[in-house]
């Protein structure tokens, strides 16, 4: 990867920030559709289900927001590495603030039947747009402004975006959980959502106040910049989108399975309190706001494929220490399987990955090829998360083994493509 200077000086600190906020506004959105999925969506929009089909067809919609995810990798990830790195993210911001607010805004299924199934999976189309198209620019416009040695870091920033937005989704959830049933149902669930207009606001003024990439804007003056990215991408670095999807696909699966299914499971199967559940996963998404950035020190010491690598080995293994801890019912360990799998394991996968995925393409098209790495693995495993993690519980009969089974398998999968990686 080209070389910087070895000290950030403020624009590394702003890009980092920046890079921080906005993501966190967009995961906001993006979870609060998940949370909403797994305990309310179910009796709004389909209430003629039973109640694991409807949250199946709950989860079902959720899905699409992450089939969305490569068509946004492919529009913006063209765009990102033809115009530049900034004008995409401010585009991505607002095409997922607008969609979230509207979603608080649609009637239910009691005003206008399965119409309103069909404008929510509209709207969430939209948002797996862009996430599809936000997450690479994020991760570039930090580290491709951060030093060489400090690449680990500030690579992590954006990612931490991801704790710091399921625990604003998930408090805003629990608040709102914490109205009568019928409240709740009527009107208490929207407010989340509205909330996002004003967040939108906030994060739209931050990433103004952000220069452009300094790899684009040294991309731009050579005149090095090709017609057609994606085809550059699939043409002359098929491996590299390859081998970075196969090690993406674990970690999204661990990440959905533990923050949306596990909802579901908890409360359906276990039988414990809504607002519980949700504590639990604030406290693993807390814990990630230290344990990533640690992480990607780490990465600065050790190297990015190094900490993925140990990080696909404790997946393996928490895999199946997961379940058993929930199954107890018990408080203490429902919090400790929660913190560890958000706050231990997680941050291990994730954080590397904007270092290590970056360094496998080229400034020209690398944009586009993180990009679509990421959301093809997104749209194969983790939008189907839930959907699978849910009929293998069916298929157990209530038992979770067929999900450690599974998720095992995605983790050897995973320790195979990283090894494949280049070193960042």
């Amino acid at each position: 990867m080209e070389t910087r200077t070895t000290q950030p000086d403020r624009q590394h600190v702003v890009a980092g920030l920046a890079s921080l906020v906005g993501t966190t506004i967009e995961w906001y959105d993006f979870f609060l559709y998940g949370t909403a999925a797994a305990l309310i969506f179910n009796k709004l929009f389909f209430p003629a289900f039973d109640p694991l089909t409807g949250t199946l067809a709950a989860f079902a919609t959720y899905a699409v927001g992450f089939l969305a995810r490569p068509l946004g990798a492919v529009v913006f990830g063209h765009y990102g590495d033809r115009i530049g790195r900034k004008s995409m993210l401010l585009a991505t911001l607002f095409l997922m603030g607008i969609p979230t607010t509207l979603i608080g805004l649609i009637p239910t299924y009691a005003s206008i039947g399965y119409f309103a199934a069909v404008l929510l999976v509209l709207m969430r189309f939209l948002q797996g747009m862009a996430v599809g198209g936000e997450w690479g620019g994020a991760v570039l416009m930090a580290v491709e402004h951060a030093p060489e040695h400090r690449r680990g870091f500030f690579g992590s920033l954006p990612q931490a975006g991801v704790g710091a937005g399921l625990i604003l989704s998930s408090l805003a959830m629990a608040a709102v959980s914490k109205l009568p049933e019928d409240e709740l149902l009527a009107w208490g669930w929207r407010l989340p959502f509205l909330a996002s207009i004003v967040l939108l606001g906030v994060g739209a003024f931050i990433r103004l106040k952000v220069a452009e990439s300094p790899a684009f804007e040294t991309l731009k003056a050579s005149g090095t910049r090709v017609d057609l990215p994606v085809r550059e991408v699939f043409r002359k670095h098929p491996r590299a989108v390859l081998t970075a999807a196969g090690a993406r696909m674990a970690e999204t699966t661990w990440f959905y399975t533990v923050v949306t299914f596990s909802l579901t499971y908890v409360t359906q199967q276990l039988g414990l309190p809504k607002a519980l559940a949700l504590d639990a996963i604030v406290v693993g998404a807390a814990l990630s706001l230290v344990t990533i950035p640690l992480a990607g020190h780490l990465c600065d010491r050790i190297g990015p494929r190094r900490v993925f690598m140990i990080g696909t080995v404790l997946l393996c293994l928490a895999a199946v220490g997961y379940f058993q801890m929930l199954a107890t019912r018990d408080t203490t360990l429902l919090f400790l399987a929660m913190g560890l799998a958000i706050g231990g394991v997680f941050p291990l996968l994730y954080a590397p990955q904007s270092a290590l995925f970056a360094a496998q393409f080229p400034p020209e098209v690398r944009y586009s090829g993180i990009s679509l790495s990421v959301q093809i693995a997104g749209a194969v495993a983790g939008g189907a998360a839930p959907l699978v993690a849910t009929s293998l519980l069916k298929a157990g009969d209530g038992s979770p083994w067929l999900i450690s089974v599974y998720l095992v398998a995605l983790g050897l999968l995973a320790l195979f493509c990283g090894s494949r990686l280049r070193a960042a």
